[in-house]
């Protein structure tokens, strides 16, 4: 039976697929199956869209609890210009990997399964913060029931391999099957590259609760399996063309390379704001993705801003001439610099 849906459901449902907020998600949900049409062809979207508000609420519920020191929170709120995931298989070095490119303090051991939270920290490339996030290994016997959750705010995946592993290619294919089973898709696919690269996917883009991650393959440990074909021929094994880097992740060989695949494969742009009369605030800017506007910078501001904002001068790469007056819905540029007018 068609499914019918309103266009009061489909407006929550693009909502739902914006947000990034675990309250903003559940809110969505919530929404969702209010509007949602009431008959048999949707039982089965309704009856997903209740699990999933449980799941949702449960996740939340422990976070306030671990605010009381009752145990830790699985579910790690975005910052900077996009967050990603760190996935991989035991002994693949993420921590390593992330604790090199954060400074963040994550257990690193030689045994499998060091990490058992979600660790964020702060990876820098030039003037932009990307926050990464790493998550316990994923194997053929276990995967943290909490797993898929913690990847929900997540903007991109990178997967971690060890290229010297034997076992590197069925433990790849495992965890790209084990997340596709749960509705997480590792893409080849990013906004800031040419899909030329990939095939389409058969991906069923009318589901609302698939999760699509664009995924970078990082090939660590490079110094042990120093060929560069290896990659290539892992990706033909795989029948995939991931964005590829080769690192060396205790050496720092290679980490040069990741900040601008993110910074070009996510479509970042950085934006400065000036008040009447001063030098742009050039410390650190505003970060937004390709097709953002005046307003979306404002809302990054403060929303009374983006609330009573009549217009902007601007000057960059997306003006005509330095100090022109735009409106709120005028499309920004990297390094573009607004000072923003209010009403």
């Amino acid at each position: 039976m068609p499914a019918n849906l309103s266009p009061e459901y489909k407006q929550a449902e693009e909502a739902y697929r914006a947000a990034r907020e675990p309250q903003e998600r559940l809110s969505c949900l919530k929404e969702m199956l209010r509007a949602i049409p009431k008959h048999k062809g949707t039982e089965h979207l309704q009856a997903d869209i209740k699990s999933r508000i449980k799941q949702l609420t449960d996740d939340l519920t422990s976070a306030k609890k671990a605010g009381a020191r009752t145990g830790p929170t699985h579910i790690i709120r975005a910052e900077g210009a996009a967050q990603v995931a760190l996935i991989g298989p035991p002994n693949a070095g993420k921590s390593t990997l992330h604790q090199n490119l954060t400074g963040s303090k994550t257990d690193i051991g030689p045994y499998p399964f060091t990490t058992h939270v979600p660790v964020p920290g702060m990876f820098i490339h030039e003037d932009v913060h990307f926050q990464l996030v790493d998550l316990p290994p994923v194997s053929a016997d276990y995967m943290e029931p909490w797993f898929i959750n913690a990847l929900q705010p997540a903007d991109a995946a990178m997967l971690v391999v060890d290229l010297a592993d034997p076992a590197c290619v069925e433990q790849v294919q495992t965890i790209i099957e084990r997340l596709s089973e749960k509705k997480v898709q590792l893409t080849e696919r990013w906004p800031g590259f040419s899909t030329s690269r990939s095939e389409p996917s058969d991906t069923d883009d009318d589901d609302p609760f698939r999760l699509v991650l664009p995924t970078v393959l990082v090939a660590n440990k490079a110094d042990l399996d120093p060929d560069p074909g290896e990659v290539d021929v892992l990706e033909e094994l795989l029948g995939v063309r991931y964005p590829a880097v080769s690192v060396t992740a205790t050496t720092g060989d290679g980490l040069d390379t990741i900040g601008p695949l993110l910074f070009e494969g996510l479509e970042v742009l950085r934006v400065y704001t000036k008040t009447p009369g001063k030098q742009a605030e050039d410390d650190r800017p505003f970060t937004v993705r390709k097709g953002a506007t005046v307003h979306d910078v404002a809302r990054l501001v403060h929303k009374e801003v983006a609330d009573s904002l009549q217009f902007a001068r601007l000057w960059g790469k997306s003006g005509q001439f330095a100090g022109q007056q735009v409106g709120p819905e005028h499309e920004v540029a990297d390094r573009d610099v607004v000072e923003l007018h209010m009403r």
